[in-house]
């Protein structure tokens, strides 16, 4: 699990690679929950965390943005 300062440093492309790559983690953790072959169950935890970390420093980066580039 990466630090939020560690998030940061990467590039836009690289942040939204890294979304999709624990989303479709979170989805096979959960399926292992449900067939009862998980091991460590605080793992969905710390995935769901870095997920909204991602999220909230993509919004972070759009709220930067002047209002004209996000309109165009």
């Amino acid at each position: 699990m990466a630090t939020i300062q560690e998030l940061r440093d990467l590039g836009d492309e690289e942040l939204f690679e890294r979304l999709e790559s624990d989303k479709e983690e979170l989805f096979n953790l959960r399926f292992q929950l449900a067939t009862g072959q998980l091991d460590n169950p605080m793992r969905i935890k710390d995935v769901r965390h870095e997920i909204a970390r991602i999220l909230t420093i993509v919004r972070e980066r759009e709220m930067e943005r002047p209002a004209a580039d996000v309109e165009a």
